[in-house]
């Protein structure tokens, strides 16, 4: 991350894997973002980020943000997304390769001593995550139903 992203108030955490089917959701919705960041010079504010799976070194990322969202494929999301607020919890996720949002802000509370910045979870409900497989038809639509949602809200321009 560069150190002008580092500066912008509201990180987009989208992550996934892009070589798993629908499991790319994230990192297509990464790069429908950033499209707009480059081409149509919106979501000034916003720094991105995208990986494969979140881990602990990621709540050094959430410094000095006033917002983050984070962006995944689910299978239990009912579709086409769901969003919701995501608050710091402390599970066994850290121990693992793959933390869950909540962890990220638990681990981010615990070494800044002080809450994490307001965060919210958009899961996009994905099919199939076969490697090797493009996104499925049905999470490609819900994929644009949540750029959508972002586009038309105030979740990436708050006032």
């Amino acid at each position: 991350m560069t150190d002008e992203s580092r500066t912008k108030p509201i990180l987009v955490f989208a992550y996934g894997n892009p070589s798993r089917g629908d499991d790319a959701l994230g990192p297509a919705m990464y790069e429908l973002i950033e499209e707009q960041q480059q081409k149509a010079g919106l979501f000034t504010d916003v720094a991105l980020l995208t990986d494969f799976q979140l881990q602990i070194e990621h709540a050094t990322d959430l410094q000095q943000r006033q917002q983050v969202i984070f962006i995944d494929a689910s299978l239990t999301a009912s579709p086409p997304y769901e969003f919701h607020p995501v608050l710091p919890e402390q599970d066994l996720s850290y121990t693992t390769h793959a933390m869950s949002p909540g962890a990220v802000l638990y681990v981010y509370q615990q070494i800044n001593r002080q809450p994490p910045p307001p965060a919210y979870m958009l899961s996009i409900r994905g099919y199939a995550f076969r490697l090797g497989e493009p996104i499925s038809r049905r999470a490609r639509a819900h994929l644009q139903a949540a750029f959508e949602f972002l586009m038309r809200g105030q979740v990436l321009n708050p006032e």
